[in-house]
């Protein structure tokens, strides 16, 4: 019996959908077991989903995760498997590992490391459990054993790392290879960010290789709750060898990645490590299965490229992970489609071209019946045969123009809605602008002036957009996408309830300066698909444009960044000042050093001091903005990852020792220059 095939099974879930939670995990086992498979890895707290929220503390919800669980365990015939879920164990909540042998429980496995950064909580609801640490705890009136558990089934040593055990420098796998451990199972939750399937690869391959094991790692796939995505990142490994992953980014329901593990091979490594051991006392929980006589397989080699074609990885992954989250949030909040604001700027058509992008990758991913499967409550699209035709029902944008819009907007607008096949409206808001300000001036007894009142006039326009857009979702039952992005987040350069209206935000998440070259690379390069590229050559016109909010008369032109400061400028200070926490002195030290070439000191010192004023006194919009995805540790959502608050000192301190220190540079320079 030295060969097992084995498989690690993703899964899309949602919080506390028992049909289909359960649905989708037996039919990952049906699937597993169609495969010929023994033993089955399945994610984390995948019974009840991840994201639950403080609706872990609710009793039943423990108690219907055990009775999705035991009619689990009845379709367990002639394999093994692991499988997540919360329990309560000496009024104490675990979130747990329960390993299932043909259709008998074998004993739980309790998580000893709890994530607590970033957008996890976990110690808010659970408990971790001491190391070494076996008990016993009762489940439908039957005893098991609970805790720091080994398995050992028919000879066959299984162990369990979930998800944080594996990011700590004290993991529990280390113990587990001293205990002599064939097969470390890892059934996971970790939410996607740029690049952490890098991360992810290497701690898998490392585990394999120092713990002389095969170790199984599985993952969510999704959007499962609103706001995590999860890449469905799955992978086997053995004694250092990366046997097999995962595709990323799926639209399936859930996806089983199998191979052929050796555990002859793997215990001659452990045979050949002649490191003194601590003597083995721990509990190993017994169990019987018959592994079935597998024939030689020809070499495995996983395929490290993340997508077919290679290169362009982040523009890749920013793609595909936004529109599999767009697709689940429509699916699962059973919308009708997307309508967005189309200005004809960079943001408004980023959030379009990623609605026309997703229908594409979902056709890639799952075909058109499936992707109509499931979307059956879109009545709409169940009939129409192309992508065009399908984007055409789903996607719907109207143009808003004013006094102040230009031609260039509008036909970047109609262009780009065209190129995807989204229905395009086009209205004029003039009218309601100009009742809105008579109505105003007739009160205050004045003439509104763009000298003394621009700020109002500009924002008058951006909320006046927001009831018509608004009445055409309702009229749909659509979600509207907001369509601010973080750069804008960050200093509140945005309208509330204006271009801030919206029930998700699918940009909030990446910053200006990268999106405005994500547009340029799906345009000229676009996503590698079965062969070919996607592009959406209707941002052609997007992309020649300067970046510009359109709400100053045309005499004035206005952009962007006259009006805060360069993105690029603006983006590299975020990252200094509120991803790393550094004070403005050091912030405009860095800013000095990064672009010397490119402004002059006076420049960086104004534009700092006003990044961090505007910071500071927008908190209250942070708060506001509709729900965004999380894409990587620069996120300003304050809800699940960058606190700060409303009301503040406004760093007038700081900001007056970096008026001082840049005064000191400015003496020192000017003495440099005439050689005191």
């Amino acid at each position: 019996m030295p060969l097992i095939k084995v498989a690690a099974g993703v899964l899309n879930q949602t919080p506390m959908a028992w049909e289909s939670n359960t649905k989708n995990i037996i039919d990952a086992i049906e699937e597993a077991r169609r495969q010929k498979v023994s033993l089955l890895c399945l994610p984390e707290l995948c019974i009840t989903g991840y994201g639950c929220e403080d609706y872990f503390f609710a009793y039943d919800l423990e108690e219907q995760a055990k009775k999705c669980l035991l009619e689990i365990v009845e379709h367990t015939e002639d394999m093994i498997v692991g499988l997540g879920l919360p329990l309560r164990h000496n009024n104490r909540l675990y979130d747990v590992a329960c390993l299932v042998a043909n259709k008998r429980i074998l004993g739980f496995y309790c998580k000893q490391n709890l994530a607590n950064n970033g957008i996890h909580y976990e110690t808010r609801w659970f408990h971790k459990w001491p190391p070494g640490i076996v008990e016993s705890t009762t489940l439908d009136h039957m005893t098991y054993p609970i805790g720091d558990v080994i398995f050992d089934v028919s000879g066959v040593r299984i162990a369990f790392e979930i998800c944080e055990d594996a990011w700590v420098a004290h993991r529990p796998g280390r113990r587990h290879y001293e205990r002599g451990v064939d097969i470390m199972l890892n059934p996971s939750a970790s939410h996607f960010a740029f690049f952490k399937f890098v991360t992810r690869e290497r701690f898998v391959i490392d585990a394999s290789r120092s713990f002389g094991c095969s170790y199984i790692y599985t993952n969510m796939l999704g959007n499962e709750a609103g706001r995590a995505i999860y890449d469905g990142d799955a992978m086997i490994a053995s004694n250092g060898e990366f046997l097999k992953s995962s595709n990323r980014f799926s639209y399936e329901d859930f996806l089983i990645t199998t191979a052929v593990v050796d555990t002859e091979y793997t215990r001659l490594s452990q045979v050949q490590n002649i490191a003194d051991l601590p003597k083995d006392k721990s509990w190993k929980v017994p169990g019987t299965f018959d592994f079935p006589d597998i024939e030689p397989v020809p070499l495995q080699v996983a395929d490290l490229e993340a997508f077919e074609g290679g290169g362009a990885l982040k523009e890749e992954e920013f793609a595909r992970s936004v529109c599999l989250a767009l697709f689940d949030y429509l699916r699962k909040s059973r919308s009708q489609g997307f309508t967005v604001s189309l200005s004809g700027g960079a943001d408004s058509s980023a959030c379009v071209a990623l609605c026309g992008l997703m229908v594409r990758l979902a056709e890639e991913s799952i075909g058109l019946d499936r992707f109509k499967q499931k979307l059956s409550h879109i009545a709409k699209i169940q009939q129409p045969e192309t992508v065009d035709d399908i984007a055409k029902e789903l996607i719907h944008t109207i143009y808003q123009g004013t006094e102040n819009s230009s031609d260039d907007t509008l036909e970047s607008a109609r262009s780009l809605a065209e190129s995807i096949g989204a229905t395009f409206y086009i209205i004029n808001i003039n009218g309601l602008v100009e009742t809105y300000t008579g109505l105003i001036e007739e009160q205050i007894g004045r003439e509104l002036t763009w000298a003394q009142d621009d700020i109002a006039l500009q924002n008058i326009q951006a909320r006046v957009r927001a009831p018509g857009v608004w009445l055409l979702t309702n009229l749909t039952n659509h979600l509207l996408l907001s369509t601010s992005n973080r750069s804008e987040v960050a200093v509140g350069y945005a309208t509330m309830d204006g271009d801030t209206a919206g029930s998700i935000s699918p940009i909030a998440g990446i910053d200006k300066h990268y999106l405005r070259q994500w547009l340029l690379w799906l345009e000229k390069v676009g996503c590698h698909v079965q062969g070919k590229h996607i592009k959406v050559e209707g941002l052609k016109k997007v992309n020649s444009l300067q970046p510009t909010a359109e709400l100053r008369p045309a005499d004035r032109k206005q952009t962007d960044e006259d009006d805060l400061m360069p993105y690029e400028f603006l983006d590299a200070l975020e990252e200094s000042a509120i991803r790393d926490k550094k004070p403005p002195v050091a912030c405009y030290r860095i800013a000095l050093v990064v672009f010397k070439d490119r402004y002059t000191p006076t420049q960086m010192l104004a534009w700092t001091e006003r990044f961090f004023k505007l910071w500071s006194r927008n908190q209250w919009k942070r708060e506001r903005y509709a729900p965004s995805f999380h894409l990587d540790d620069l996120n300003l959502d304050p809800r699940t990852w960058c606190r700060f608050p409303i009301l503040s000192g406004g760093f007038e301190r700081e900001l007056a020792e970096l008026r001082a220190y840049a005064a000191e540079e400015k003496a020192a320079s000017r003495g440099r220059r005439i050689g005191f």
